[in-house]
C-alpha cells in the first residue's frame, strides 16, 4: 500500500517538476543561478546585501537577479525531492519483491538511474551555458521520468491478468506515442533555441517563411563554438524560423494521427470499453493541447499558457500510455 501511495505522490511531484522546469525556461531563468547545485555558493538565493555583494564579486558577468534565481532554485528543490522519493520507491520495491514476486523492480531501478542522469543533465544545463541539446535532453528526461512513474502506478494498481487479451490495435497506439514523443522533442528544441515567438501567424508562419528555411543551422546539435547559448545568439533568424515551422508541421501531423487513432478505436466493435474510455480521455486532452498551442500564437506566448502547453503535452503522453496499457491488458473483446 505504501509503495502505491508513494508512486502516486511521485507522479504529482514529477508533474510539478515538469511545470516548474517549463516556467524557469520560459522566464529566461535557466541561468538564474550560475553555479550548481547551490546558488552563488549558497543553498538558497543570496538575500542580505553582504551576501549579494559577495555573489556579484564572484560572478561579475552574472549579477544576482532574485526574480530569476528563485524559480531556478525552487525547481532544483522539487527535482531533488523527486529523486529522493524515487530512491524510496526503489527500496520499497526491492523489499516487497521478497514477499510478492510480481512486484516490478526493473522499472524502479531504471527510474532511479534515469533520475541520477537527470541530475547530471541539470548540472550540464548550467555549466554548459544552456547548451540547446542538453536543455532538450533535460526536458525529455523529465517527461520520461513522469511517464515511467505513471506506468509503474498502472502496473501496481492493475496486476497482470492470467490471460491478457491484447488488441492488435496496440501497435498503432505505440506509433502514436513515438509520433508524440518526436513532437515533444521538437517543442523542446524550439524552446531551447528561443524560437517560440519567431512565427506570429497561423497556421504555419508569416508570409514568405519558405524563403527562410535553413535546416543545416536549425538542427545543428553541437559544434557551435560558443560558451553561452542564452537567447540563442549562436543562430540566426532563418534557423529559428525553420525550427518553429518544423514544430508547427509536427503539431499538424501529430493532431491528425492521434485524432484518427482515437476515432478509429471508438468505431471498432472489438475494442474493450475501458480502452475506448482511454481514447476519449486522449481526445479531450488533444483538443485542449491544440487550443493552448493556438493561444500561444494568438496571444504572443503568455507565460501561464505556455507552461500549461508543456504540462498538457505530458498529460497527453500519459493518456496514450493508459490507452496502450488498456489495449494490452483488456483491449480486445474475445468471442
Amino acid at each position: 500500500m505504501w509503495l502505491k501511495r508513494l508512486t502516486v505522490f511521485a507522479i504529482l511531484l514529477a508533474l510539478c517538476v515538469v511545470a516548474l522546469g517549463a516556467y524557469t525556461r520560459l522566464k529566461d531563468a535557466g541561468l538564474g543561478c550560475p553555479d550548481w547545485p547551490g546558488c552563488y555558493g549558497h543553498l538558497t538565493v543570496p538575500r542580505s546585501s553582504e551576501a549579494v555583494e559577495r555573489a556579484n564579486a564572484a560572478y561579475p558577468e552574472r549579477p544576482v537577479e532574485a526574480h530569476k534565481a528563485w524559480p531556478e532554485m525552487i525547481h532544483r528543490y522539487f527535482a531533488s525531492t523527486l529523486g529522493l522519493v524515487i530512491m524510496a520507491i526503489l527500496v520499497l520495491s526491492l523489499r516487497q519483491r521478497k514477499q510478492d514476486p510480481n512486484t516490478p523492480v526493473k522499472l524502479p531501478i531504471f527510474l532511479f538511474l534515469l533520475v541520477v542522469f537527470q541530475g547530471l543533465l541539470g548540472m550540464w544545463t548550467v555549466t554548459l551555458g544552456l547548451f540547446p541539446s542538453v536543455v532538450m535532453a533535460h526536458l525529455l528526461g523529465g517527461f520520461t521520468t513522469l511517464c515511467l512513474l505513471f506506468l509503474l502506478a498502472l502496473r501496481l494498481h492493475a496486476p497482470r491478468p492470467d490471460k491478457p487479451s491484447t488488441s492488435p490495435m496496440m501497435k498503432w497506439g505505440i506509433v502514436g506515442m513515438f509520433v508524440l514523443a518526436l513532437q515533444i522533442a521538437l517543442g523542446g528544441w524550439t524552446a531551447a533555441n528561443y524560437a517560440a515567438t519567431i512565427c506570429s501567424e497561423l497556421p504555419i508562419c508569416q508570409d514568405g517563411w519558405s524563403q527562410h528555411v535553413n535546416l543545416q543551422d536549425a538542427f545543428q546539435f553541437w559544434g557551435h563554438g560558443v560558451d553561452n547559448y542564452e537567447f540563442a545568439t549562436h543562430i540566426g533568424p532563418d534557423a529559428k524560423i525553420t525550427i518553429h515551422v518544423t514544430h508547427r508541421i509536427g503539431a499538424i501531423v501529430t493532431t491528425l494521427y492521434l485524432s484518427a487513432l482515437f476515432i478509429w478505436l471508438w468505431l471498432r466493435r472489438d475494442v474493450d470499453a475501458t480502452a475506448k474510455k482511454a481514447a476519449t480521455l486522449g481526445m479531450v486532452i488533444l483538443l485542449l493541447q491544440v487550443g493552448l498551442g493556438v493561444s500561444n500564437v494568438v496571444f504572443n506566448l503568455p507565460l501561464l499558457v505556455a507552461v500549461a502547453h508543456n504540462g498538457v503535452a505530458a498529460l497527453l503522453m500519459m493518456s496514450l500510455i493508459l490507452l496502450n496499457f488498456r489495449l494490452h491488458r483488456t483491449g480486445r473483446i474475445t468471442p
